[in-house]
């Protein structure tokens, strides 16, 4: 057994007995015309096979911040319904975290993924492909002329194949109370150190500085993977999985302790380990914290009247500042979550069929500005930054594009950088952080552990 379905089946074990069973069709398969294989349906004497089918679409557009990524997706399901006759699509929706860490993980071990499902692009899609569990979309996209559309595809590209494809595009930074900054006179932050005079004020005054939820790790280490990116270079995180970086370099651990330096100021909310990722939008929209890291897309809570009440149209977006005045502006931007598909659907012709319409249709300007309109979703295709700014005369969304124009210096997520395991003992060792437990520098030797026996077992 290959060492990292070795590492994938260890990784959920525990998990895996929360999967619900998905069965694939077993159709006896011929030869297709794109070179993949392809089921024996009656197609090839000219008839058109009617038959009822079904295949799974996994996403992860649930609850009410999502309510409008969901709706571009039912009714890309309906057009990819009407356009293959006997298709019918189930979704089914999961929690992002859950359907990373857990469930997919569980249902690619046991090698039966649903038909389409939300993924990760790096690392997750690459240790996927490798099993062969991924279906390889090159011809696919050259088939519809995508291949040259996209922003970028590197994420989802192995072995200079495609194997998935980017929904969205994204960069992190600082949604703020607009309101609360323009009656006291504060201006954007230009550095790191007027970032934390102003949360000094902001705390003086009976506020939070900063939003937090830290029960899922993902979202302080938003804060912490930027703040490393500036202290110790953006190109750090690429050298981790080759072992050319070191978790213990001083500018990283100088990074980790400013982050416990700011919990221990106080400049978020005592609890926030306890706090779900909701809870952090709500401190923003009741007023009861100032500034809030997270990502563009969470834009579409801070617009929707239904969610943020009377503050819409009351908060803005600015990148986090640099350590000095005058660098360039780092910030974290890529596009590494979007839709992969199981390598099982070139089994059957009607399933690849069904896969290729939903790609026709999902993937096209008209639903990209859309999403961006609607959600404030990023494009993850190419696309003019005027275009863009015609789309949305939205305060809040032109702030993003202006934060967007102003980056000197971008990288993807560190998540996509390292190793899964190495992202679950970062994600335990900020916690403990935050929560005091551990100290940085030991936190980070920990990691370096973890780190060096992942590159090991790579060899």
């Amino acid at each position: 057994m290959k060492k990292s379905l070795v590492l994938l089946i260890s990784l959920i074990f525990v998990a895996a007995s929360l999967l619900a069973a998905c069965g694939t069709g077993g159709n006896a398969s011929k030869p297709g015309n794109d070179g993949q294989q392809t089921a024996g349906n009656g197609e090839g004497n000219g008839k058109t096979n009617n038959e009822p089918f079904e295949i799974t679409i996994r996403h992860t557009q649930v609850g009410e911040s999502k309510k409008f990524r969901l709706g571009l997706l039912e009714d890309v399901v309906k057009k990819t319904e009407a356009a293959v006759p006997g298709l019918k699509i189930k979704l089914d929706g999961v929690d992002g975290e859950v359907n990373r860490k857990e469930r997919l993980r569980g249902e690619m071990a046991a090698g039966k993924p649903p038909e389409v499902f939300d993924v990760m692009g790096s690392p997750d899609a690459e240790l996927y492909a490798k099993e062969g569990l991924m279906l390889d979309l090159t011809p696919i996209l050259d088939e519809l002329g995508l291949t040259d559309k996209f922003t970028t595809l590197v994420p989802f590209t192995h072995g200079g194949k495609i194997y998935g494809i980017p929904i969205g595009g994204s960069i992190e930074g600082y949604f703020y109370n607009k309101e609360y900054f323009e009656q006291k006179g504060y201006q954007i932050p230009k550095t790191l150190t007027e970032l934390e005079a102003l949360a000094e004020k902001i705390k003086a005054e009976g506020k939070f500085p900063f939003a937090q939820a830290s029960k899922d790790a993902w979202i302080p280490l938003m804060t912490t993977n930027n703040l490393w990116s500036y202290y110790a270079g953006p190109e750090i995180t690429y050298g981790f999985k080759t072992g050319e970086s070191k978790w213990t370099d001083e500018n990283i651990v100088k990074a980790v302790a400013k982050h416990q330096e700011w919990v221990q100021k106080g400049y978020f909310k005592k609890g926030e380990l306890g706090f779900e990722y909701a809870d952090m939008r709500n401190q923003v929209i009741t007023g009861e914290a100032i500034m809030m890291m997270d990502g563009s897309w969470a834009n579409s809570v801070f617009r929707d009247p239904e969610q943020a009440g009377n503050m819409v149209g009351k908060i803005g977006f600015f990148n986090m500042p640099p350590v000095h005045a005058g660098d360039p502006v780092v910030v974290m931007q890529d596009a590494n979550n979007g839709y992969g598909f199981s390598s099982a659907v070139a089994k059957d012709s009607r399933k690849l069929q069904a896969v290729k319409e939903f790609i026709r249709h999902m993937w096209t300007e008209e639903m990209q500005l859309r999403g961006l309109k609607e959600d404030g979703v990023l494009p993850a295709m190419k696309m003019d930054l005027n275009q863009m700014k015609t789309v949305s005369d939205d305060p809040l969304m032109q702030d993003i594009f202006k934060a967007t124009s102003e980056i000197g210096t971008s990288f993807p997520a560190f998540d996509a950088l390292v190793q899964a395991e190495v992202n679950t003992s970062l994600s335990t060792g900020i916690q403990q952080v935050i929560s005091g437990e551990i100290d940085p520098a030991k936190m980070l030797a920990n990691l370096q552990a973890v780190q060096d026996a992942a590159n090991q077992a790579a060899q």
